[in-house]
């Protein structure tokens, strides 16, 4: 997890295609910027960060069933919960789910766990939002591929 980046995900543990199912693992880096303010002396993950992990989670398997076509953008959050305080070091497992997907959303549930114990959950909501260019797909499917994202279950490659 590199948290002044933004890419939450370090790997992916389990990707169901025809599920339409994803667990990801993220571990909350010792030391981070964000943390010098997150407070001070009391380094905290912050929830909104949470939530970004949830997004990212689902936002993969939402490019994938789009056959990586699209950006999904977070649209929308939903009963989002945060459960319980997540410090660094902390060792994540994301586990989402894809309820709906057409007309250009996707709508998406996702639930964050740190030793079996639900930390975080919400319901999402994605806008398929066209590619900037090839040069970006291509990027994304790149960082699928460090991320071991079994891509050719959805391109066929």
């Amino acid at each position: 997890m590199r948290l002044e980046y933004f890419e939450m995900i370090d790997r992916f543990l389990a990707v169901d295609a025809k599920a339409r199912t994803i667990r990801t693992a993220c571990r909350v880096p010792e030391s981070s910027p964000i943390f010098e303010g997150h407070f001070p002396g009391f380094a905290l993950m912050p929830g909104v960060l949470l939530i970004e992990c949830m997004a990212q989670t689902c936002g993969w398997m939402t490019s994938a069933i789009n056959r990586f076509s699209g950006l999904p953008a977070l649209a929308g959050v939903k009963d989002a919960k945060l459960r319980e305080p997540v410090f660094p070091g902390h060792s994540l497992e994301f586990d989402g789910k894809i309820i709906h997907d057409g007309s250009g959303y996707a709508m998406a549930e996702c639930e964050g766990r740190r030793d079996g114990k639900v930390v975080c959950s919400a319901g999402l909501t994605y806008r398929i939002i066209a590619y900037p260019s090839d040069v970006f797909r291509q990027t994304m499917l790149q960082r699928a591929r460090e991320l071991a994202f079994p891509i050719e279950d959805f391109l066929g490659e």
